[in-house]
């Protein structure tokens, strides 16, 4: 040890026995620019250690320089935090904080504490206002409303209530060409004497649809504990025809009409009935006006209608189940919305289905199900233009009722770079009064359709196919022809396809029955699918297609679809319109849709889209005109806005 080291520890000896007494705490020196020393004091200099008894306690201010604190200064704790949420996990003691934290009562207040009552530049990041649909908004249920700031009506209790609002807006601008039957009384076009008129006519539909729900607990990971929701619809329609009698029995109404109506498209209340395991498997109950859809494209059914749905899954969600009960709402006819100002229809629906994910191969999900109709209207009933739709005026023309049952197996996903979709129905049951022969029938017919993808790149090409079976003898004891409950598919370009969204009218054939209903694509001559009855005697389908989906942008995509159609079996035609034949070949369907999305999201959706029709020989012997129109097509604008 150096003698200078010696030294010094001697003299701090030395100064621990002689100022011990001292109450005061020793503080630093502070110097000032004019005191501090030319020259750095020899290491052993007595002064830099000696420090008077009376010296008084530090006064500095700042805690910190430079990243260290100053010897002898004590920081105070902050404030405790208070909180006035009932019910929330209290926030941990201020001295488990650091000085440049705070707790928080629980993670939605997070963003919130952060932004002011009014947003500013430094903070747009987190802060946005409530008419904001994409980010953070107590509108939309990401945050629980505060029980003591609640609406007087709502008649709640309790933390972990959401409230979530939805409105669309649906715009719709249709011109489209189909052939147009001359009525019998006159036409608009003096010295017409073909059995079709001139065939363009004009759609525009407004609808608004506003949306709103309220539900019990955290939906993060686990169905709520309890939801109401309730939808209402306002759509205002315009249609132009060529021809009268088009859009009213009545031929002195004018070729045009505005027509407005307000329909309840959801009213239920779901219950969770209870948790099956650990990773929140359920089982729930809903009843009221609620959605429905049997199958994967809706081939079957597809609606908004009063119905019971006991629903659940198992097995960490890779099975889920419905049990369903529907009674069927009547339609305003013009729109197609619910009509709850009528009694619903004495038609009910039975249903039950199991999905199985990962089945027969992963990334596969299979759907068996099992549906009953039981359809009991005997009562005639007219439409809102007074025209026939229950019975259809086909045959006998007499009130009819039927049980069919239907069994179904679909199959949805990918295998590698291949993506599929696939249903099956076979439909059983009895026709009580068979129009044909008026005495009752069996119902034994068949459907399947299958869509197979395959993705290159920013391309996915399709290969379609659909097969609906038809009735070979009409006037037997049984009815072959495939009819659904409520189709709305997804399918083949769906309804940008010209056949699919068009109803082209069986005239002469029967009084307001067309070949197809419109949003449909099974050949089943009903008056319509919102307001007409199955109908098993008819000459099925038959359709194949390709098309491609081209994703040019992230915002943009074309698609396209060629598509030709036969009908399975046209001896229920020739029935009807008293020929010896009819060729089966309908036609083919060329179509194209624009749709842009320019925040690439749901928000807001604009399509355009074209459909040519040019009709096969079946078709043009059904509706040969003296114009000598051999090609129809449909234009079709869309815009939907969310919030």
């Amino acid at each position: 040890m150096s003698a200078a080291l010696s030294s010094l520890l001697l003299q701090a000896v030395a100064l621990a026995s002689t100022g011990g007494a001292s109450d005061e705490p020793a503080a630093a020196p502070v110097q000032t620019a004019s005191e501090a020393p030319a020259q750095p004091a020899p290491l052993g200099d007595p002064s830099l250690l000696a420090v008077p008894a009376n010296a008084p306690a530090s006064t500095v201010d700042d805690p910190m320089i430079d990243g260290r604190r100053r010897p002898g200064y004590v920081t105070e704790l902050p404030a405790p935090v208070s909180q006035h949420n009932a019910g929330a996990v209290s926030a941990p003691p201020p001295e488990a904080f650091p000085t440049d934290q705070f707790p928080i009562p629980d993670r939605w207040r997070l963003v919130k504490a952060l932004c002011p009552d009014k947003n500013f530049t430094g903070l747009q990041a987190v802060c946005h206002s409530k008419l904001d649909p994409y980010h953070q908004n107590p509108l939309k249920a990401d945050v629980p409303i505060q029980i003591d700031k609640k609406p007087f009506f709502l008649p709640i209790t309790g933390d972990d209530w959401f409230f979530g609002l939805n409105a669309i807006s649906d715009s719709v601008l249709e011109p489209r060409s189909f052939p147009t039957p001359v009525a019998d009384q006159t036409s608009t076009k003096p010295g017409a004497i073909g059995q079709f008129g001139r065939d363009r006519s004009l759609v525009a539909a407004q609808t608004f649809i506003l949306g709103a729900g309220l539900s019990k607990g955290s939906t993060a990971y686990k169905p709520p504990d309890v939801e109401y929701r309730i939808a209402v619809a306002y759509q205002v329609n315009y249609v132009n025809v060529q021809e009268r009698r088009v859009l009213h029995v009545e031929s002195s109404r004018p070729t045009h009409r505005t027509d407005k109506f307000l329909g309840l498209q959801e009213l239920f209340v779901d219950k969770h009935l209870g948790n099956r395991s650990d990773r929140f498997d359920f089982d729930s109950l809903r009843i009221g006006i609620q959605p429905f859809q049997f199958d994967f494209r809706g081939f079957l059914f597809q609606d908004n209608q009063l119905g019971v749905r006991f629903f659940g899954n198992r097995d960490n969600n890779r099975y889920q189940f419905n049990v369903q009960g529907i009674w069927r709402l009547e339609k305003d006819t013009n729109s197609g919305l619910n009509d709850i100002t009528r009694k619903p229809r004495d038609d009910y629906i039975l249903a039950a289905n199991l999905f199985m994910q990962d089945f027969p191969l992963a990334g596969l999900t299979s759907l068996v199900s099992a549906t009953a109709n039981i359809n009991r209207e005997k009562d005639r009933t007219l439409d809102h233009n007074g025209f026939p739709v229950r019975p259809a005026l086909l045959g006998d023309q007499r009130p009819r009722e039927y049980d069919v049952f239907y069994v179904g197996y679909s199959l949805d996903g990918r295998v590698k770079r291949f993506n599929t979709s696939t249903t099956f129905y076979a439909a059983f049951g009895q026709d009580r009064n068979s129009f044909f022969t008026s005495k009752k029938a069996r119902i034994q017919a068949f459907f399947a359709a299958s869509e197979l993808s395959y993705d290159l790149d920013w391309i996915r090409v399709k290969l379609s196919g659909l097969y609906a079976t038809g009735d070979g003898k009409p006037k037997d004891n049984k009815e072959t022809g495939f009819s659904a409950i409520f189709e709305n598919p997804i399918f083949a370009g769906a309804d940008t396809s010209y056949w699919i969204r068009q109803a082209v009218p069986f005239a002469g054939g029967g009084v307001n029955v067309a070949i197809a209903p419109r949003n449909g694509i099974l050949n089943d001559l009903r008056t319509s699918k919102e307001e007409g009855q199955s109908n098993f005697n008819n000459p099925g389908t038959m359709l194949l297609g390709v098309g491609a989906d081209f994703d040019i942008l992230p915002q943009l995509r074309f698609s396209t679809n060629l598509n030709h159609l036969w009908f399975e079996n046209t001896a229920t035609l020739r029935e009807l319109r008293n020929e010896g034949s009819i060729p089966k070949s309908i036609g083919w369907d060329l179509s194209g849709a624009l749709i842009w999305r320019p925040s690439m999201v749901q928000n807001a959706v604009f399509r355009l889209s074209g459909a040519v029709f040019d009709p096969g020989k079946g078709f043009s012997d059904l509706f040969t005109n003296s114009r000598g129109d051999d090609r129809y097509y449909s234009v079709l604008f869309n815009a939907i806005l969310s919030f």
